[in-house]
């Protein structure tokens, strides 16, 4: 009884430590559009985030009939909950009695930083979905000065991205190149030390700067030299599916930019597509067509390159759920919480098994790329 006792005491010392050291380890979840509900939720279930419409502007013409507003159709784009994830691990005595002096298991620890690198890297992967890109592949920006964020900047203002609620987020060769900057270092450029004296960046040039050792790369796909846009198909403005032909073959992935000859923007697969001994193939594109095609453009994949990141919070959403505190009859100890901060919800349950006592912090959360044109990739 006493050691029941003690466990059902400890639980939610080790969940709040666990929560603290969750907020302090997920950069990404900080960052992006988060929904805060905090109602129990079950895998596979389906969050509805809002995105705003386009509205027109017309002109004010009194009449005795109201003018028709259905044109104005807010939109939502669904985040189903399938992510589901545990950290288990077993906790000694000694352990259990340390958490009461506020000291967190390593081996809880251990657990956190695992659920935290996975979320992180979930959202970063989101990136892929970004067509907007400044920098160069293979090339690790801001070696010499500041380019790549006046690109990023222009990409992002020519996408109509919002000026404020901007996040910059590089991996640490990139930091590295930044932090050894003038302009990241002085203070007469900065206004605070923090970027020589901390090695912090925090707010610079529009963006607040965060580096994560998450940030992905993406391998590019391969297509032969010679594709081109079928010239016996329109390639109209604001097409989405584009078919292609060559006498090669093609290996392109979901998340490869592409370009077509004789233009500079820039778009993304939102789907694989492979060929084999040429002949036509659909490929799937987001934006559609900024310009027409004639037919005779040749298509060009951006080499493999990390992606390192420049967005408006929008452009991704994240929703975390808690799980259910009880299982009754099953005498395991289960509680959960939310975040205000960061938006996560964790739940640690308390299980005896064989002679040992195992816990466990598990997470439900869902995300999704809701805005891509909100967000540009910064090659690496």
């Amino acid at each position: 009884m006493a050691y029941t006792n003690t466990l059902t005491s400890v639980v939610p010392t080790l969940l709040a430590q666990g929560m603290m050291a969750l907020r302090e380890n997920s950069v990404m979840p900080r960052l992006v559009n988060t929904n805060f509900e905090n109602l129990a939720a079950e895998k596979m279930t389906t969050i509805n985030v809002p995105v705003p419409s386009a509205i027109a502007i017309v002109q004010v013409a009194p009449s005795y009939v109201a003018p028709d507003d259905a044109a104005v159709v807010p939109t939502s784009v669904p985040i189903t909950l399938d992510q589901w994830w545990e950290a288990p691990f077993f906790l000694s005595d000694k352990d259990i009695m340390e958490s009461f002096n506020g000291i967190i298991p390593m081996q809880a620890s251990e657990a956190i930083k695992t659920i935290a690198n996975k979320i992180d890297s979930a959202i970063l992967a989101l990136g892929a979905q970004a067509y907007g890109v400044a920098g160069t592949a293979g090339v690790t920006p801001f070696a010499s000065d500041l380019s790549e964020i006046t690109e990023a900047r222009k990409v992002l203002n020519n996408q109509l991205a919002p000026l404020d609620d901007r996040r910059f987020v590089i991996n640490a060769d990139a930091e590295a190149n930044a932090l050894g900057l003038r302009a990241f270092q002085d203070m007469s450029f900065s206004g605070s030390a923090q970027g020589i004296v901390e090695g912090k960046i925090n707010r610079k040039l529009g963006f607040d700067w965060y580096m994560d050792q998450n940030i992905p790369s993406h391998t590019a796909g391969t297509v032969a030299t010679s594709w081109i846009a079928k010239t016996s198909t329109a390639q109209a403005i604001n097409l989405k599916t584009i078919v292609t032909t060559t006498g090669g073959t093609a290996a392109m992935l979901a998340g490869d930019v592409i370009t077509f000859s004789g233009q500079t923007q820039t778009y993304v697969l939102t789907a694989a597509a492979s060929r084999s001994g040429g002949g036509d193939m659909s490929i799937s594109i987001e934006p559609g067509l900024k310009v027409a095609l004639a037919g005779d453009e040749t298509i060009t994949i951006k080499a493999t390159h990390v992606v390192n990141l420049a967005f408006h919070r929008d452009a991704f959403a994240f929703a975390s759920r808690p799980l259910a505190d009880n299982i009754d009859g099953l005498g395991n100890i289960i509680k959960s919480a939310v975040d205000p901060v960061s938006g996560l919800a964790l739940r640690l349950e308390v299980s005896r098994q064989h002679k040992r006592t195992r816990f466990s912090y598990d997470v439900l959360y869902g995300l999704a790329c809701v805005r891509p044109a909100l967000a540009c990739r910064v090659l690496g």
